[in-house]
């Protein structure tokens, strides 16, 4: 490229990539429904690393061998794997009911229940522990039990209870082969019916984790997948995981919801905590089987802008108009164009009636008639061959050096009248 341009060649391309991988970054997480900004607010969902959240479970799981996906999108429940819900405490319990009646044919689920109001650190927290406080953090006000569960269709529905504790007293708890304490003297428990299994319980009988089995003989009971319910969200979130018996625990408990062992993928979903991303056309394309198509497209563009990039070369000066003016121009221009078309044949008869009014023209005569021209240049020239021959050869040749040698025979003749008239 000339040394006035902005940009280099291997600059432009560096910036031409560079916008293009900015393009599919952006695509991408719009097709992905990731989000640009942080989700790590507060709220007790699994990507919340608050005492009330999920994210050391997330973590746990994976270190446990687990495919772990944390899903924003519907269709993340849709998975035959095992999904893990977290719903708050304004939970629609008629959505969360046909939720899991579809899963019923699916795959397994584990619903973990709400228990804690979190609020940001108040402003009497002093500033020195204030500053100390990581993004996400919380403080855990009034423990709360839910109303939603005990207005879900049979068999999942049941009364979830909370019951405070001696301020001194830790509820001791057992079940699935391990045992320990609650974190605090709040306790949050299930009112079992016949439908439901007990799985985890403390001394007093208060169930803590239970699993929907449904009536012996029911279709239900023969062939739904598994519901498991954890009415204590202290054995699995990141407050309660601070205990290593707490931990066994849920993961005992998510041991026996994948069938333990026989499902390897665990889906989080956060859209029941208002990160669901709707699906668009940007989403399909990336999902098979459209994937292959949108591959082949984006292929398609970089293969375009390859051939744009490297086609013409650097761009030429300009250095007047695009069409001069004369007629010498003119001239250049006719004969491009019949070097372009390769109609070489066509130029004989016209450049011979041309030599002839020129001869014509030369010799005095009124009309360029061959046989005049042929009497008046035997006079003039009678060792010359006659003007007729010298045209039918230029009108009969096809190849360009025939008609180049014969029109030169024609303008031999107007060459040889001038010199003999001076």
């Amino acid at each position: 490229m000339s040394g006035n341009t902005a940009f280099s060649r291997g600059g432009a391309f560096a910036l031409i990539l560079g916008g293009f991988a900015l393009f599919l970054a952006l695509i991408w997480l719009i097709g992905s429904g990731e989000g640009i900004g942080g989700d790590n607010n507060g709220e007790a969902h699994a990507a919340a690393k608050g005492l009330n959240g999920y994210a050391g479970l997330v973590r746990l799981v994976e270190a446990s061998g687990y495919e772990v996906t944390r899903s924003r999108s519907p269709a993340g429940m849709e998975t035959d794997g095992l999904l893990v819900l977290t719903p708050p405490f304004d939970t629609d319990p008629e959505e969360l009911g046909k939720l899991l009646q579809k899963r019923e044919n699916i795959g397994p689920t584990l619903v973990i229940l709400p228990k804690w109001n979190a609020l940001r650190p108040p402003p009497s927290v002093p500033s020195e522990v204030r500053d100390k406080f990581k993004p996400g953090w919380v403080v855990l006000t009034d423990p709360f039990a839910a109303d939603w569960p005990t207005l879900l269709p049979a068999p999942y529905g049941f009364t979830h209870k909370l019951d405070t504790l001696d301020q001194n007293s830790r509820a001791r708890w057992s079940g699935l082969g391990v045992n320990g304490s609650l974190p605090t003297a709040s306790v949050a428990h299930a009112l079992v019916k016949d439908v439901h299994e007990t799985l985890v319980s403390d001394a007093s009988g208060r169930v803590l984790a239970m699993r929907v089995v449904g009536k012996q003989g029911t279709d239900f009971y023969d062939n739904a997948h598994w519901t498991l319910f954890v009415a204590d969200p202290d054995l699995a979130n990141n407050y309660g995981l601070s205990d290593r018996q707490r931990a066994a625990a849920i993961m005992a408990l998510l041991d026996a919801a994948a069938y333990d062992g026989d499902i390897e993928r665990v889906t989080f979903d956060l859209t029941l905590n208002g990160f669901g991303a709707s699906e668009n056309l940007l989403t399909l394309a990336f999902r098979p089987p459209f994937l292959a198509a949108t591959l082949c497209l984006l292929l398609a563009l970089l293969i375009i802008g390859w051939r744009a990039f490297k086609r013409f070369g650097g761009a030429a000066a300009e250095s007047g108009p695009a069409i001069a003016f004369g007629k010498a121009r003119l001239i250049a221009n006719g004969a491009g164009l019949i070097l372009r078309a390769r109609r070489f044949h066509l130029l004989g008869a016209p450049y011979a009636a041309l030599s002839a009014r020129r001869l014509a023209d030369r010799l005095g005569l009124s009309r360029p008639d061959p046989e005049v021209l042929d009497e008046a240049l035997a006079r003039r020239l009678p060792l010359e061959e006659p003007f007729s021959r010298r045209a039918a050869r230029l009108e009969a040749a096809a190849k360009p050096a025939d008609i180049l040698a014969a029109a030169q025979a024609l303008d031999d003749l107007t060459t040889k009248l001038s010199q003999q008239g001076k």
